[in-house]
């Protein structure tokens, strides 16, 4: 799939290393500064431990799974931005260089992370991508967090992490692990059932962030991709793509419209106003959890509005 643009990322990174450098010089003050910890390790036993995710949703995953005594931060947050242009901060990556434990998208998403995790390898030993846990290797898509194997595999590397650092806490890492994992693998099956039960369903999106939710469903993605290579690059489709994709929503040719609100442009607004136009239910898909909601309530919300949307139990 092709990568998006990310524009300013020279800026961003001179940026982040000029943060980095005034932390390392900011060492000083008449307080003795905490050991740091040696590459691949996390944070010394005794104190808090940090883990800094990159969006809310990987938050989700490692809270879940750190328990109580964990200290978890995602940075990007906001329910009605596009993470894709989240323009990162001297204070961000103070946060992921002082962080015990790093969760990130991979993948191109969070370049900016990246960024700052290339040009630390202890950062990188104390960090965990999730696009490199995917099920399917040979897949670019990198809405990784709709993939039951990457998040299984973030869940097992956080507990893993974490015991290596408080073994008195390994059990109960392990068991919430183990539970959230099961949990995971329900919300898949419930996903089969969805495709199951609509057998030849299709669906367009206006972006191919549904793409492991619709694979684990088993429903179709109709999206003629030269209008999704166009949408992911943030460019127009060609006019002859955009005319075939309107024609497929307004002819009532698929059976439900994957809509994104954080990444809404007036090419896909007007997609969705057809879809409404012509009866075709629009799906919303997220990139970061709705307040109030966890990673597992997020996932069922969204699994029972696709299974509404395409005439299946919910």
């Amino acid at each position: 799939m092709p990568v998006r643009p990310r524009a300013r990322l020279a800026s961003l990174a001179a940026a982040l290393l000029g943060a980095l450098l005034v932390l390392v010089a900011c060492g000083g003050g008449g307080q003795a500064a905490a050991p740091a910890p040696t590459p691949g390790s996390l944070a010394p036993s005794g104190r808090t431990l940090t883990v800094v995710a990159t969006t809310n949703v990987w938050g989700s995953v490692a809270s879940a799974i750190a328990g109580p005594g964990v200290e978890v931060r995602s940075i990007i947050q906001d329910p009605t931005a596009d993470p894709h242009s989240y323009e990162s901060t001297p204070t961000d990556a103070a946060a992921l260089t002082n962080a015990d434990l790093i969760v990130f998208n991979g993948g191109h998403y969070d370049d900016w992370v990246e960024q700052v995790i290339d040009g630390d390898p202890g950062l990188r030993e104390r960090s965990i991508e999730a696009f490199a846990l995917r099920g399917d290797q040979a897949q670019e898509n990198e809405h990784v967090w709709f993939d039951p194997t990457a998040v299984k595999g973030v869940v097992n590397q956080v507990a893993d992490r974490l015991a290596g650092v408080e073994p008195a806490q390994a059990a109960a890492l392990r068991e919430r692990a183990s539970a959230f994992s099961g949990r995971v693998d329900e919300e898949a099956a419930r996903l089969a059932a969805v495709g199951q039960a609509r057998p030849g369903a299709r669906v367009l999106a206006t972006e191919p962030i549904a793409h492991y939710l619709l694979a684990t469903a088993g429903v179709a993605d109709a999206t003629p991709p030269p209008f999704s290579e166009a949408i992911e690059n943030e460019t127009d489709p060609p006019a002859a793509t955009l005319a075939e994709t309107n024609q497929l929503v307004a002819s009532r040719g698929v059976d439900a419209l994957v809509f994104n609100p954080q990444t809404e442009t007036p090419i896909t607004t007007q997609l969705r106003d057809t879809a409404t136009g012509a009866g075709v239910p629009v799906v919303n898909v997220t990139e970061t959890l709705p307040a109030g909601q966890d990673y597992l309530t997020w996932l069922d919300a969204t699994r029972a509005e696709l299974a509404r949307a395409l005439g299946a139990p919910a």
